[in-house]
């Protein structure tokens, strides 16, 4: 009984220590929960800030040269198409001066042929696509009806004839197709 006293005794010394150490410990930090700021970590703070600041704007910038980009393609896509609505009447030109000569059928059609294939691969270098019409049903978004004719080779509201070849570019209306239209 002996051996079992002494060491319920040193039980107890043992718990008691535990508990004064684990009263200092709390004591200790319970003073540590609210740390005063010292200037390095007003700085540090400072610092996220800026770094925080600086991020932002650099997504920002990011952002803006994107829609930069952007807009000068639509931009240049735009002065594209405009310069090839300027063009087109002279294709129209050289078309008629083609459908002209074909009946002396002498040298200058061919050469006019050659130019009009010539810029004809220009245009769609550029994008340009001429619209179809004849056979087509009719479309307002790419057509614009200036006859209507009774014909009933083709089907109700089918173009008949193209008087006026219509072109898109890069996917825009350049100039409609001035159409003749079957009812």
């Amino acid at each position: 009984m002996n051996k079992n006293a002494n060491e319920n005794e040193n039980i107890q010394e043992e718990n008691i220590e535990t508990e004064e150490t684990a009263a200092e410990e709390t004591a200790e930090t319970e003073t540590e929960a609210v740390p005063e700021k010292t200037p390095e970590d007003a700085l540090r703070e400072e610092v996220e800030q800026l770094k925080d600041k600086v991020m932002r704007q650099a997504a920002e910038f990011d952002n803006f040269k994107k829609r930069t980009a952007k807009e000068r393609e639509e931009l240049y896509a735009m002065s594209v198409c405009d310069t090839v609505e300027k063009l087109l009447p002279v294709k129209d030109n050289l078309e008629r001066a083609v459908a002209a000569a074909d009946a002396d059928e002498g040298n200058l059609a061919d050469g006019v042929k050659m130019i009009v294939k010539q810029l004809d691969e220009v245009f769609a270098n550029l994008g340009v696509e001429p619209i179809k019409a004849v056979g087509e049903v009719f479309n307002p978004d790419l057509h614009n009806a200036v006859m209507h004719e009774e014909n009933e080779e083709f089907g109700e509201n089918t173009v008949s004839e193209e008087l006026m070849r219509g072109y898109t570019c890069k996917g825009r209306v350049v100039r409609y197709a001035m159409v003749k239209v079957a009812n």
